[in-house]
């Protein structure tokens, strides 16, 4: 199970990975943008994203998910003034559900936790969670792409490319390996 333990971390910082690449294409006030009211801006998603995790993963196995000091309906509104200030609050998130899966065994995952007083395994609960963010991500990216519209510098394969990323992984030995490692 350690396995699955490093490939889900792997995928947590994939997509932070794609979520930060998308910011760094902007200019700072556009991580504020928001296409209308009832829209979320990127500062936004970055705060809901950020207040769940400090929620979910901060006495990970000993106390429910949704901590009472939560206030999640203020996460959808944006209490940044600059980038900076965004990609510290971005951080700490990050650095809460990286440094709880770094101290989770294989003798954990089996283990139930609560999340507003409903039972999840670990991997149920962490599972949830890799949904969740990239869920969001994906919104944070598609806004910096909509803003960057021609600019955009893609965080895939880019269009066209298909045939030319195809040949460099089949050129490669077949081995066991993460498909984000060589990103």
């Amino acid at each position: 199970m350690d396995s699955y333990l490093e490939n889900i971390k792997k995928q947590f910082l994939y997509y932070k990975m794609l979520g930060e690449k998308a910011m760094e294409q902007l200019q700072e006030e556009q991580l504020f943008w928001q296409y209308s009211g009832e829209s979320n801006s990127i500062a936004i998603l970055v705060n809901h994203i950020a207040g769940n995790m400090l929620s979910r993963f901060t006495e990970f196995l000993t106390t429910d998910g949704e901590k009472p000091w939560r206030n999640r309906d203020a996460e959808f509104t944006n209490p940044f003034q600059s980038k900076s200030e965004l990609m510290e609050h971005w951080n700490k998130g990050w650095n809460c559900l990286l440094d709880t899966l770094g101290n989770l065994t294989d003798n954990d995952l089996e283990k139930i936790i609560y999340i507003r007083n409903d039972g999840h395994t670990v991997t149920e609960a962490i599972n949830r969670q890799l949904a969740h963010y990239p869920y969001h991500i994906g919104q944070m990216v598609f806004i910096a792409k909509m803003l960057k519209n021609e600019d955009w510098r893609t965080l895939s394969i880019a269009r066209n490319k298909s045939a030319d990323y195809n040949s460099r992984k089949f050129s490669q030995d077949k081995d066991r390996r993460h498909y984000t490692d060589d990103l």
